[in-house]
């Protein structure tokens, strides 16, 4: 039987407004991102979930939380290979300072190709690649078929995305709704990547390209 994955990224927090780097710091969402959650768990009323994984930082769980409340014989388990890639020190700090020392683009390409060491006290690229790969497997090996609600993060969710598709890293919305199919011989297949649901826009979803440069003046 196949099984679908409904892959959520987190409700819009005070850091992603600020640009605050999170990784695996937490910050509450604002009273807009939990409204763009509860707009998401409407979308998602109807689903006919089988079960509910979350990361178990708090902005992913209070996520969770409001989804399953549209599933009240749902329980919901945390997973802590569903974390955030660790920034290390950067976390808590504004994303234009690590910005100084990579450039997003070139460090998500190295994440997600698992060659990039690690930021300065965080995880290196090919741990947090093994990690990701392994959780879908595990949650996978333990459904056979039915919808399965996962709760993430954007580059988290990304990763994973990333290693079903060469598609690189898909800047997902807060709140925003990403779908997989996995059939009984493994074989995966994204059916929906990033949909805004929840129209909370791309203020947090930093984009791969890098921007054009301003021409210059006379």
């Amino acid at each position: 039987m196949t099984l679908e994955l409904t892959l959520v990224r987190h409700g819009r927090t005070h850091f992603n407004v600020r640009r605050i780097m999170q990784g695996r710091c937490d910050s509450p969402l604002t009273r807009d991102g939990r409204a763009g959650v509860r707009t998401t768990a409407r979308h998602l009323a109807d689903t006919p979930f089988t079960a509910a994984w979350s990361s178990p930082s708090g902005r992913a769980v209070a996520t969770a939380v409001e989804v399953i409340r549209h599933h009240p014989d749902l329980p919901l388990r945390t997973d802590p290979g569903l974390l955030e890639y660790n920034f290390g020190e950067y976390e808590r700090k504004h994303e234009s300072v690590l910005d100084e020392v990579i450039a997003w683009p070139d460090l998500v390409t190295e994440v997600l190709a698992g060659r990039h060491p690690g930021l300065p006290g965080g995880e290196p690229a090919d741990e947090f690649m093994a990690r990701t790969r392994d959780v879908f497997e595990r949650i996978a090996a333990a459904h056979d078929g039915g919808h399965v609600l996962v709760v993430g993060h954007g580059l988290a969710l990304g990763a994973y995305l990333a290693t079903l598709d060469d598609v690189g890293l898909v800047p997902l919305p807060n709140a925003s709704v990403s779908t997989v199919e996995i059939e009984p011989d493994g074989s995966a297949r994204i059916t929906s990547v990033g949909v805004d649901v929840a129209h909370q826009g791309h203020i947090a979803a930093r984009p791969m390209s890098r921007p054009t440069p301003a021409p210059a003046l006379a």
